[in-house]
Formats: structure tokens, sequence, C-alpha cells
């Protein structure tokens, strides 16, 4: 990610709702280091910030809606939700939740685009967004997954304005040409009951040691890490709970 800040466009906070908030709080701050801040309000529903060295890194919430699984969501940063779930609509997508206020903190939606990834939208009120990206512990990455590149890279653009780094294997997401993400088309090692999502990555200072640390914890490794070419070295990971997520460490010139 060319972004160390949130940007109106660009990805701004990543949540983990889980059947077990605590748990998650658990896993996920031996695992990044991250201290976990309940807002003890009840309107709050148990909602919890997580902190990377004192800055708004992530959070974990409970879930709120049946049949919701464990997973980690992401949100984008605009200027008007209600715009741009207006634009969503005419591009071809949904809202599946409508723009409403939260607390003091903002106002967001969630949406699904025409194949039906979800993903957030997020206008700012007293919270920004994450006040840390693109450092070790914090998010430094998006990736959509999806059967419907095509649909996707006409979708994205006309909602928020991104650019495009073309390429046939992984085309990237950006704004004003600095990337922020990238997608994959699912293929057939992706089973079909597997759905188009979102998926996070978190910048660590070592892949190995925190996959194997993750593992430790009751994870499992859906991609060992590996060395992409002329790129980063990734692996896949799911939490204990069954939460999807990514790690990297960038080149040095990225």
């Amino acid at each position: 990610m060319k972004q160390d800040k949130v940007t109106t466009g660009g990805p701004c906070w990543v949540e983990h709702g889980s059947a077990d908030p605590k748990a998650a709080t658990r896993f996920y701050g031996e695992l990044f280091g991250w201290l976990a801040e309940t807002d003890e309000r009840p309107e709050a529903g148990g909602y919890t910030f997580m902190k990377l060295d004192g800055a708004f890194a992530a959070a974990v919430s409970p879930l709120f809606g049946e049949g919701q699984p464990t997973a980690w969501s992401i949100s984008f940063a605009v200027a008007d939700a209600d715009a741009t779930a207006d634009r969503i609509t005419g591009a071809g997508g949904s809202i599946v939740v409508a723009p409403m206020d939260a607390l003091d903190f903002g106002r967001f939606a969630i949406a699904a685009d025409p194949s039906g990834a979800l993903f957030g939208l997020w206008q700012a009120g007293r919270l920004v967004g994450a006040e840390v990206l693109n450092a070790p512990g914090a998010l430094g990455w998006v990736e959509l997954l999806t059967r419907d590149p095509g649909g996707a890279l006409a979708f994205y653009p006309a909602v928020f304005g991104w650019t495009v780094t073309p390429s046939d294997q992984y085309p990237q997401w950006g704004l004003a040409g600095a990337d922020f993400g990238g997608m994959l088309t699912m293929d057939d090692r992706f089973p079909p009951q597997v759905p188009a999502h979102w998926l996070p990555y978190f910048v660590v200072e070592d892949v190995d040691v925190t996959a194997a640390r993750a593992g430790n914890l009751g994870a499992d490794v859906l991609m060992p890490p590996s060395s992409m070419p002329d790129g980063p070295r990734i692996a896949v990971l799911r939490d204990p709970a069954g939460a999807a997520f990514g790690i990297y460490r960038a080149r040095a010139d990225d």
C-alpha cells in the first residue's frame, strides 16, 4: 500500500465481526500486539477498538445479524455515504444496510458489488478511520476475490474513482496511481460455496515468523508463506473462529 493515512475513496477501516469477541481480541492481540479498548456505552453493543501503540488500527464487534459469519470486513472512506450509496445502486451494486449514524463516530453503510462481495462505506465523524496504516501490525493491503473481474473493473472505478493498474493476473486498485489493493480472479481452486469477498492484509516484519506464531495460537494456514514474483512475501491465514486474513512484508522499494 502506498497510502499511510486515510484518503477519500481508499480503505479506511477493518473490522472483525465475531461470535466470540473476547477470543478474537486475545488472538489478534497476541499476534499483532494490539490492545483492546471496548466502548462501554450500552448503545455501542460491545464494540471494541484495537489499538497499535495507542493508535486505532482495527475493531472487533459482536455479530449483529442472524446467519452472519465470523469474518473480516473492509470499509472505504467517503465524503457522503448517502450519495455513494446512490452511485452503488446506479452502477449495479446493492445496499445491504442503508446509510445510518454510528453514534458520534460517523455514518456508515454496508454494500455489495454486482458479484455479491460485501464492503463498507465510512463517512467520518469523530472517527476518521484507522490512525495507522501501512506499518507493521496495521492494515497494509486489500484484495478483492471475485468470479467477475470484468464487472468489478467497471463497478469500483465508477463508484470510487479508483485507478486500475492493468494486469492479466493481478490488476491493482489505486487512487491517482497510488495502489492500495488488488484483484484476484477466483478459479477452480476455490470451492463454489466460497462467495466473492474482500480480504485484508496486515503488514508484518517477518511473514514466516508471524505465520508460525498464528499457527501456535490456533490459526490454519490457507496459503503458506510465499514470495510473489517481483512482489512481497505473503501468507493467507484463517483464525481459530474461521475468519480469513492475509499478512505480508513489502519489498524495501514499495
